[in-house]
């Protein structure tokens, strides 16, 4: 099992003293090549990682009656709480427990002929028991927005674009998402999905995990699994769907899955999702020569076709992941989409 994946000092983008094309090849080369890669030098506080962590574990240390109060059935918008066994990865249970969280909005008015994806904008579900996940969430969810986009501008610097080539797309509209999970023990020593084989739908995933390690990226051509194991002070980057339609497959969303920890053990972690505003339409960006011909195209899957109009493509995964939801909130639209 290989054990390594590219780590890219972010720091260096905007480190005048740096060499600028020695640091764009290398977040070129790991963006194109594997998909997946470290970044540290990102600047987010220690104290609030940890932090995360620590009210995350309050979290799912409350008993199971104030976790359920803010269950996401009760929210069209898909937030709140997922007890496990309750989302779906490549049609299976996966065995994590976790809290959703989008940007913070109100409810918009709707009306016939509106697209459907305007009904995900909402406001989340906070538990009434840890009034302090909030305060602490809203400000990690900020610095991983910062990061994620200095990481995007750096990446259309790679691909030959201007930095700000992506902006206009991740104003305050922007449609963000946290998810803050936790894997508990596997409950049978061959029932290993913590989640299932998939691929990421935004432009870009950040993620934070604790030292117990199980995410594994597929290698590119299918060759097995890498590991990507606990890199401390670093965020696990990679690249999502979106990309990889605006690349023309030059860059490619990764397959991923999460490995459930041994019996007895846990695992958390906290990903962060970079979408753009819903009513996005992604276009193929004009890249270099150099770089166009080892474009690969955008893949072509049976079971998860890539949607350029980004809203559609969102509410896809979320009427696939939460069944139950999508049942009770989403039955005029759910046959139109499964």
């Amino acid at each position: 099992m290989t054990t390594a994946l590219p780590l890219i000092d972010i720091s260096r983008f905007r480190d005048p003293a740096a060499d600028r094309e020695e640091f764009l090849a290398q977040l070129r080369h790991a963006a194109h090549h594997v998909g997946f890669f470290y970044v540290v030098g990102h600047g987010v506080p220690e104290a609030l990682t940890s932090g995360f962590f620590e009210v995350a574990r309050r979290f799912f240390a409350l008993p199971p009656e104030q976790r359920l109060e803010i269950e996401n059935i009760h929210s069209p918008q898909f937030r709140g709480y997922t007890s496990t066994g309750h989302e779906y990865t490549a049609g299976s249970p996966d065995w994590r427990e976790q809290l959703d969280i989008g940007p913070e909005r109100v409810t918009p008015e709707t009306a016939p002929g509106d697209p459907a994806w305007k009904r995900l904008i909402g406001p989340n579900l906070w538990p009434a028991a840890l009034p302090e996940l909030r305060e602490t969430t809203l400000a990690w969810q900020a610095e991983a927005l910062r990061v994620s986009r200095e990481v995007l501008r750096a990446l259309a610097a790679a691909l030959g674009q201007d930095e700000g080539y992506f902006d206009e797309w991740f104003d305050e509209e922007a449609a963000t998402h946290v998810k803050v999970i936790r894997y508990p023990g596997r409950p049978a020593e061959d029932a290993d999905q913590g989640v299932g084989v998939h691929k990421d739908y935004g432009y870009l995933a950040l993620l934070q995990q604790d030292d117990v390690g199980g995410l594994q990226v597929e290698q590119p051509g299918g060759g097995g699994w890498i590991d990507a194991a606990p890199v401390p002070g670093s965020f696990v980057f990679n690249i999502g769907e979106m990309l990889e339609i605006a690349t023309q497959g030059y860059l490619t969303a990764t397959r991923h899955r999460v490995v459930s920890p041994p019996a007895g053990a846990e695992r958390f972690s906290i990903p962060f999702f970079l979408g753009p505003r819903l009513d996005a339409v992604v276009e193929p960006l004009k890249l270099p020569a150099e770089l166009a011909g080892q474009a690969r195209g955008v893949s072509e899957e049976e079971h998860n076709p890539l949607l350029a109009a980004y809203g559609e493509n969102a509410l896809v995964g979320w009427l696939r992941s939460h069944p139950k939801v999508a049942e009770r909130w989403w039955s005029d639209v759910s046959a139109d989409r499964g």
